[in-house]
């Protein structure tokens, strides 16, 4: 359990993160139309979470320091095909995965959380199930060379029979799986992963809800070029509840996100 010493932290932490807001306004926007209540910060004098620039757009007064410690929060860590993770990269799992999930851990912060979220949902009516959650690096490898192994045998070269492969299965160490904070997420009503899923009251549910509890919207409709992966519906990230926060409120991918935060950690004055 937190202590009011941690949850004081978090509310602070959360008060200076506001300040992204300010030169967000040109960031994704989320495919969720969310209801969920942001936390309420208190009311301060504008000029303390953002200065005007010279040209009348507004900065942010986030200092280096504190987005270089966004940055080194291990639950913002990027993973994707140009940011890929290795094989020793270390996860302590707990299993939280329906009875049918391929993956059924995550790590356990996350795992915790989702199964927070996961009951609170049922209070509502609402059946979330996670159908599959962390995949270890080697265990990506295997995936992604039985893909390679059945393009080769269609008679594609090993360059042709690897780059097509990548498009299916992403190559080891560059999925969100491989580091268990991602989450594809389901329900009774549609259980198949696709986009389908939008069209759920598990998924209305989770747009309105999952911030509270850590997790966002990884791949959204309108982030795809930023992304590099389609529109998924059903792929939800642990982020922490400060963090999940911060980038729903900014509209800003996680992508956009971190490119932001590396700009103004390497001293630059970021303006929106």
């Amino acid at each position: 359990m937190y202590s009011s010493h941690h949850h004081k932290h978090h509310a602070r932490r959360l008060l200076c993160l506001t300040a992204l807001l300010c030169f967000a306004a040109g960031g994704t926007a989320y495919a969720c139309t969310r209801k969920a209540a942001v936390p309420q910060l208190p009311e301060l004098p504008a000029e303390s979470l953002e200065q005007p620039a010279e040209n009348g757009a507004q900065q942010s007064t986030l200092t280096a320091v504190q987005a270089q410690a966004i940055l080194d929060d291990p639950r913002m860590i990027l993973v994707s095909r140009t940011h890929p993770i290795t094989e020793d990269y270390p996860v302590e799992t707990k299993e939280c995965g329906s009875a049918t999930a391929i993956n059924k851990t995550l790590q356990t912060e996350a795992a915790n959380a989702f199964l927070s979220m996961q009951a609170a949902a049922a209070k509502d009516g609402v059946d979330v199930r996670m159908q599959s959650g962390y995949r270890s690096v080697s265990y990506q490898k295997k995936l992604y060379d039985n893909k390679t192994q059945y393009y080769r045998d269609k008679g594609l070269s090993e360059a042709a029979a690897r780059e097509k492969a990548a498009v299916i299965v992403n190559p080891p160490g560059c999925s969100e799986h491989n580091c268990g904070l991602a989450a594809d997420l389901n329900s009774p009503e549609h259980t198949t992963l696709d986009t389908g899923f939008a069209d759920t009251a598990a998924f209305r549910w989770l747009c309105e809800n999952a911030e509270q509890y850590g997790f966002i919207l990884r791949y959204p409709k309108e982030a795809e070029s930023v992304t590099g992966i389609t529109y998924e519906p059903w792929h939800w990230r642990y982020v922490g509840a400060e963090n999940a926060a911060l980038l729903n409120q900014s509209g800003l991918c996680l992508e956009d996100a971190v490119a932001v935060l590396q700009r103004i950690a390497a001293g630059e004055t970021v303006t929106g």
